[in-house]
């Protein structure tokens, strides 16, 4: 398959389509770009089935020997069968004012050539031009907050795009959600930006006709193939001398998708009159008869012709043009205007920002840490140093492990949640790979990892009545943050490439309660089997647990005052060293500190394979 666009209007642009700038910092005047798509042949593997032996793999077409060439400006539509997927949110951080995300988009996009006070300049006429004067200050809104309006949001969004002044810009339904007179003002803001000297190109969802008015140019598919590319004023009359005749006060836009899917009227009422449209059979051949015809009639056309022969042309200038000068054909790997601490500050201070403002994963997290500590502490609280002393401080260290690997849950979101975003902002050269992924760690480390964590120990530790040293309280924070990060390592390792939260929650629910069992609680370690005994080295809470033990009972007693006689009863244990070797523990500094770094090596591993797992999504954008 060969899939080739080019944009000669646009040789002297970086890639990410961002223009050069003069050493002033303001952007050359923009002239009308051509924009050609030459052979485009697009399929897609689909798989069915549930075992692996009954699975089936099928090919499906999306797009079929593409060929397109787009006006050197104005407005150009895109239209389709089937419909277009459902509505999606646009990829604009919803914590942030208006002003802020255009000032995201302005550090990062433009170089470092353009002054400070430049692009301030240049956010302040953005806002203008698109009629957010007065939302400028205004979030734009999340699910928690209530934000600015759809058509706002829209503009929004395009603002962000507009940062860089891009000679051509792609819109995916960009009125969809919007209510007929929000979706009008947003077409007549494009067409007056189309008028500029700026390439619009997009696709929309049944326009209304004082919207398809608007277009210059109109492209029409039909299970991807080409049936139509020319003049959008001009395809009623090629449709009706072709034989399909659109209705007086029908909107053009629906009598295409009508046309193109077999459904016109005059198609469907000869069918009634015929008696064809109850059998299935004869349906799906009449509208594989009519789709043939559609493609047949356009490759024959003149638009068709004219089509071919400037592509024809584009191609072989070009050709010419990198033949006789040392003019290469641009990357297409993704290049960046600032450098990587730039990058590193602005995109760690939206993520603080973002959690702040998002009372559900900040605060929220930070409380229900200090209630379970209460919790935990009346239950256990003020143990004392006998049997029930011993049984107690283990089964509230178990409780405090697990509610650790457990609480880590919710660093899944982490990745999926802003996933659309990321792969949005890191193709158009806001950020490297790198930046975004270690500030998404660093700031979940620190708020939703480090900060419980210091608030339940403080709590927990001395409701509980664990050892009353200087020392032993750090060790046990420490302990409960590396568990807390660990675990937290492997969610994120496992939910880097999944799509959805539930999903990802099943898989680590599984793996975290596989763990429990190989704690050293519910089951002797020493007496399992040697060929389940290895799967011990690979439970988080087996590691924070034995730390925490060694931390604890090291040093405690827990018979009181000894009989006289010097026997002891059958099964009682006197001393936390006595514990701890019945528990197969090594309890010197060693023994300690090796837990301690095998949860180190354990994080940076799993940090590493979500890292990785990042890097081979992206890929595929």
């Amino acid at each position: 398959n060969y899939s080739h666009s080019q944009i000669p209007g646009m040789e002297d642009t970086k890639t990410n389509g961002t223009p050069n700038y003069e050493s002033t910092g303001t952007a050359k005047s923009l002239q009308g770009s051509t924009v050609s798509f030459h052979n485009i042949h697009y399929k897609v593997t689909q798989r069915s089935g549930c075992l692996c032996i009954k699975r089936k793999t099928t090919t499906k077409d999306i797009l079929i020997d593409l060929k397109i060439r787009g006006a050197v400006s104005g407005l150009s539509l895109s239209v389709s069968t089937p419909p277009t997927p459902p509505y999606q949110d646009d990829v604009v951080m919803g914590t942030l004012t208006v002003r802020e995300n255009f000032r995201f988009s302005a550090a990062l996009r433009l170089p470092s050539s353009v002054s400070q006070k430049e692009k301030e300049d240049k956010v302040n006429r953005l806002i203008t031009e698109l009629g957010l004067t007065k939302v400028a200050d205004s979030r734009v809104g999340t699910q928690l907050i209530r934000g600015i309006s759809g058509g706002e949001r829209k503009r929004t969004n395009i603002g962000m795009e507009l940062i860089i002044d891009p000679p051509v810009l792609f819109l995916d339904e960009p009125t969809t959600g919007l209510d007929a007179s929000t979706a009008n003002s947003v077409l007549l803001l494009l067409k007056r930006m189309s008028s500029h000297g700026r390439t619009i190109i997009l696709s929309i969802h049944q326009p209304r006709y004082s919207i398809f008015r608007l277009f210059d140019s109109l492209t029409l598919l039909v299970s991807g193939k080409q049936v139509y590319h020319g003049p959008a004023q001009s395809a009623l009359d090629y449709f009706s001398n072709i034989g399909y005749t659109c209705e007086p006060h029908n909107n053009p836009a629906d009598f295409f998708l009508d046309v193109i899917n077999g459904d016109s009227t005059s198609i469907a009422f000869d069918r009634i009159k015929e008696g064809d449209d109850s059998d299935p059979d004869r349906v799906t051949s009449s509208r594989q008869n009519i789709e043939d015809h559609l493609v047949q009639e356009y490759r024959s056309s003149q638009y068709y012709g004219e089509t071919k022969a400037q592509l024809e042309r584009i191609t072989m200038n070009r050709e010419y043009r990198y033949q006789h000068t040392l003019v290469k054909t641009p990357s297409r790997t993704i290049t960046y205007n600032t450098s990587f601490s730039t990058q590193f500050r602005w995109v760690l201070k939206r993520t603080f920002t973002n959690l702040i403002l998002n009372p559900q994963t900040s605060f929220a997290q930070i409380g229900v840490t200090v209630f379970l500590a209460l919790i935990v502490g009346a239950i256990f609280f003020g143990v004392k140093n006998d049997q029930s002393g011993l049984q107690n401080r283990m089964g509230a260290l178990f409780f405090i492990t697990t509610n650790q690997c457990f609480s880590s849950l919710s660093s899944a979101e982490l990745f999926i949640t802003e996933r659309k975003l990321f792969i949005h902002e890191y193709i158009s050269g806001y950020y490297r790979v790198s930046v975004y992924f270690l500030c998404k760690i660093l700031s979940d480390i620190i708020t939703l990892r480090t900060l419980p964590a210091i608030f339940f120990s403080c709590v927990a530790y001395f409701m509980i009545g664990y050892k009353a040293t200087v020392e032993a309280f750090f060790l046990f924070m420490l302990t409960v943050a590396l568990v807390a990060y660990t675990a937290t390592a492997m969610t994120m390792a496992i939910s880097a490439d999944q799509s959805v939260v539930a999903i990802a929650n099943i898989f680590m629910t599984i793996a975290f309660v596989f763990m429990m069992i190989f704690s050293g609680l519910l089951v002797n370690l020493p007496s399992i089997v040697e060929w389940l005994a290895w799967f011990q080295y690979l439970s988080i809470p087996r590691y924070g647990l034995t730390a925490l033990q060694i931390n604890e009972f090291v040093g405690l007693q827990f018979c009181g005052d000894i009989p006289l006689n010097g026997t002891l009863p059958p099964g009682m244990i006197c001393t936390g060293e006595d514990f701890l070797k019945n528990q197969g523990i090594d309890y010197t500094t060693w023994g300690l500190w090796q837990n301690h770094v095998a949860l180190a090596i354990m994080t940076v591993i799993f940090l590493l394979i979500a890292y990785f797992k990042l890097r081979f999504i992206k890929k595929f954008t």
